[in-house]
C-alpha cells in the first residue's frame, strides 16, 4: 500500500557533472508537467543487477517540460546512484510527477539553510526561491573539500555573504549552537544532509529551546551509522526469512519476497513502513527521521525502507497475522 503517483515516460537530454562525483541529468518529460516548489522530489525507475526497482531523488530547478535531478556517485549506495551513472543521452526511464514533503512555509521573518554534501540539492533549489521572494536568508555548506561543494559558484553568485562554506579539509565544522543562538524568535531552519548531521541540529534546535516545528529536514536513506552490508530478516509469524541485498532496503526485500507491507514516503519520515524488533539486542543501524532518539535506542521498532542491520540476523513482527506464505 502506498499513496497514488503519477508515472510519466522520461527522456535523458542532457548530462553535466556539477563535480567530479556528482552527475546531474535532464530528463524531457512526456505530457504537461506542472511547476513545482523547491524542496520537491520524484520517484524514478531503476535497474539495479537486471531488476527493476524506486529511487527517489531531490528534483533541482530546470526548464519547462523536464525533471532534473544531481546524483553523487557514493560507493556505499544501494545501486540507485550508479545506475544514474550509467545512462546516455536518449535512454529512457519513468518517473513520477514532483511531490514535496520539504516544502518551504513562507512564514517565517529569516531562514537559515544547512546543507551537508549531496543534501545541498533540496536547498540549491532553496535558496533562489527565497532570494526572489525577498526574503531573509543565511546558507551554511559542508563539505570534505571545496571540489565537492556542488553547485558552489551558482549559490556564491546568489548569496555572496549570506552564503559560508565550511570544509573538513581546512578544520572547519559547523557551530550549530551559535548558528541557532542568533536566530530571530520566528526564524526557521531546512536541514539536508547525513544522519549525523540531522540528529545534530536536532539536538541543538532543542538545546536552544526553539520550538520543533519551525525546523524541517530531510534525509538520505543510504546515510548511516554502518557501510551496507547483506542480512536476513526472519518474521516468525510467517516462518519466513528473507535476505537483504547491500543495494536494498529491507522494505523492498519484503515486499519482493510477497510479504504484505503498509508504507508510503520510503525515505524514514513517514512512519507507516514501521516493524517490531523481537530481539531488542540485535544491532539495528536506525536511519529515520520519525523515531525520537529514546524511540530508536529503545530497538524495538525500525523503519523497513531505510533502517537496516549490519549484517547477520534480526527478527521482525511487520504486523500482519495472515496464514504463512
Amino acid at each position: 500500500m502506498r499513496s497514488r503517483q503519477e508515472w510519466r515516460q522520461a527522456r535523458v537530454i542532457d548530462i553535466a557533472h556539477p563535480t567530479e562525483d556528482v552527475r546531474a541529468v535532464t530528463f524531457a518529460v512526456n505530457g504537461p508537467l506542472s511547476a513545482f516548489d523547491p524542496g520537491s522530489h520524484t520517484n524514478i525507475r531503476v535497474m539495479i543487477h537486471d531488476a527493476p526497482a524506486i529511487r527517489t531523488y531531490t528534483v533541482l530547478p530546470s526548464a519547462p517540460g523536464t525533471l532534473k535531478i544531481a546524483v553523487k556517485l557514493h560507493p556505499n549506495s544501494w545501486g540507485g546512484s550508479a545506475w544514474v551513472w550509467s545512462l546516455n543521452p536518449g535512454d529512457v526511464t519513468e518517473m513520477t510527477t514532483p511531490e514535496n514533503r520539504f516544502e518551504l512555509s513562507w512564514r517565517a521573518s529569516h531562514y537559515l539553510l544547512i546543507a551537508g554534501g549531496i543534501g545541498v540539492t533540496p536547498i540549491f533549489g532553496m535558496a533562489p526561491a527565497l532570494i526572489s521572494g525577498g526574503q531573509s536568508v543565511r546558507m551554511i555548506y559542508g563539505g570534505r573539500s571545496q571540489a565537492q561543494l556542488a553547485f558552489r559558484d551558482e549559490l556564491e553568485t546568489l548569496l555572496g555573504d549570506d552564503l559560508e562554506l565550511f570544509v573538513e579539509e581546512e578544520g572547519r565544522s559547523f557551530d550549530l549552537d551559535a548558528e541557532f543562538s542568533r536566530l530571530p524568535l520566528d526564524a526557521e531552519s531546512y536541514v539536508c544532509g547525513p544522519i549525523g548531521l540531522l540528529n545534530a541540529s536536532k539536538a541543538a534546535w532543542q538545546r536552544a529551546g526553539r520550538p520543533m516545528s519551525r525546523l524541517r529536514f530531510e534525509v538520505f536513506g543510504d546515510s548511516g551509522h554502518y557501510g551496507e552490508s547483506a542480512f536476513w530478516v526472519e518474521i516468525p509469524a510467517l516462518r519466513k526469512a528473507v535476505e537483504v541485498r547491500p543495494d536494498q532496503s529491507m522494505l523492498e526485500a519484503l515486499l519482493q519476497s510477497g510479504v504484505d507491507m503498509v508504507y508510503d514516503c520510503q525515505r524514514g519520515e513517514c512512519g507507516l513502513c514501521a516493524v517490531g524488533v523481537l530481539d531488542p539486542e540485535a544491532t539495528i543501524d536506525h536511519r529515520d527521521v520519525f523515531f525520537s532518539p529514546t524511540e530508536r535506542a529503545q530497538n524495538v521498532r525500525m523503519c523497513a525502507c531505510v533502517s537496516r542491520a549490519p549484517g547477520g540476523t534480526i527478527s521482525i513482527d511487520t504486523g500482519y497475522q495472515s496464514a504463512p506464505l
